[in-house]
């Protein structure tokens, strides 16, 4: 049976998601508080008893000139092999694209692309499958990523299997005086301002000081979020932020001073972080995203690297799993976002450019 989520769901609904082994963080209703421009309904599959029993939780947003866009990162929250359940799901979503007359829902779920059971299910389902891109750039959520397998697993078996340049520059670290710290709110103004110098060298955009401090308000308090800051002589050099949620841990947010570089802050934060995942008993540390061209000419390698090192699994996902509801419209929409990101990018690099010519003049 299909439901959409109302008030007084919402705490079954959150005891739903943590208990389930697919649980994501980017399903759950705090999540959701966070991404503030967008619009949120979660679909729900109930069994006869009406106890839930998958979920895909959707955000909706206003695109100019197109119309409502449906989105759904890493759900949906269910056994992937039950058709009956996806086929509830299916339901609900296109009960909302007419509430909204959405012209799309576009979903990257979690899934491996190897999984032929999940393909085959959706495919007959009238879902469509984009799973040919290979860069960060191609889809809002990375498609390769790297995990941890920690299951059944003790801290001294996890850390030996690390690479054997890892296991010594955590150890490096560690010897040359960096301390790990858990930080509050104030020091998101640190982590900021590292971020930052991080975004400038590594060319990326960054969120706002606000997006994070959002982020702490509603993650926070029930223990789904973390702040962990290195210092070395009293100073922030690097800190990474992860998420806490059900069985996993994600490594979602990093930043690395350009002073200090060489004291290997970054290594001890991760096995730091590990060790609390363990201690929790999360089943599973997620790296995130990393680059799918596995090429040591790559600008992306090094991060390739230093993620494989803690010997996770290189991850790929199915890709975009999609619905046109209105094809023209849609098929416009991406050919202009395809155009929007581009031209970002190069306003980006021309933007660093500047003020790196700009301090180079005032030197």
């Amino acid at each position: 049976m299909v439901k959409l989520l109302e008030d007084k769901d919402k705490e079954l609904y959150k005891k739903f998601l943590i208990e389930n082994e697919r649980c994501n963080f980017q399903q759950s209703l705090e999540w959701g508080n966070v991404k503030t421009n967008w619009k949120k309904e979660v679909v729900l599959s109930l069994d006869d008893n009406g106890n839930i029993r998958g979920s895909l939780c959707i955000w909706i947003r206003k695109i100019p000139i197109f119309g409502n866009l449906m989105y759904s990162a890493r759900g949906p929250v269910c056994d992937i092999t039950n058709k009956d359940v996806l086929k509830d799901i299916k339901e609900g979503t296109d009960i909302l694209a007419k509430k909204y007359k959405s012209f799309a829902i576009r979903m990257e779920p979690d899934i491996e692309k190897s999984n032929e059971e999940y393909r085959k299910i959706v495919l007959d389902l009238g879902y469509k499958i984009k799973d040919d891109s290979k860069d960060f750039k191609d889809e809002i959520q990375p498609r390769f990523v790297f995990r941890l397998d920690l299951k059944g697993k003790t801290k001294d078996d996890v850390f030996k299997e690390f690479h054997q340049k890892t296991r010594y520059n955590v150890r490096l670290a560690t010897k040359k005086g960096v301390e790990i710290k858990e930080g509050n709110r104030d020091d998101l103004k640190d982590f900021h301002k590292i971020m930052v110098e991080t975004g400038k060298r590594d060319e990326f955009g960054i969120r706002s000081l606000d997006y994070f401090e959002k982020m702490y308000d509603e993650l926070v308090p029930d223990g789904h979020m973390k702040l962990l800051l290195a210092y070395y002589e009293g100073k922030p050099i690097a800190g990474i932020i992860p998420i806490m949620y059900g069985n996993k841990v994600w490594y979602l947010y990093g930043a690395s001073s350009n002073s200090h570089r060489n004291l290997m802050p970054n290594y001890l934060l991760q096995w730091t972080m590990i060790q609390e995942a363990i201690d929790r008993g999360a089943d599973m540390y997620d790296f995130r995203g990393v680059a799918g061209v596995v090429d040591e000419s790559h600008p992306q390698y090094g991060l390739y690297r230093f993620k494989k090192g803690f010997n996770a699994t290189f991850t790929e996902f199915i890709g975009e799993v999609y619905i046109s509801y209105k094809p023209l419209v849609h098929k416009a929409y991406k050919f202009s976002e395809k155009t929007f990101r581009s031209l970002r990018s190069f306003r980006r690099k021309m933007r660093d450019k500047k003020e790196s010519k700009d301090e180079k003049s005032s030197n």
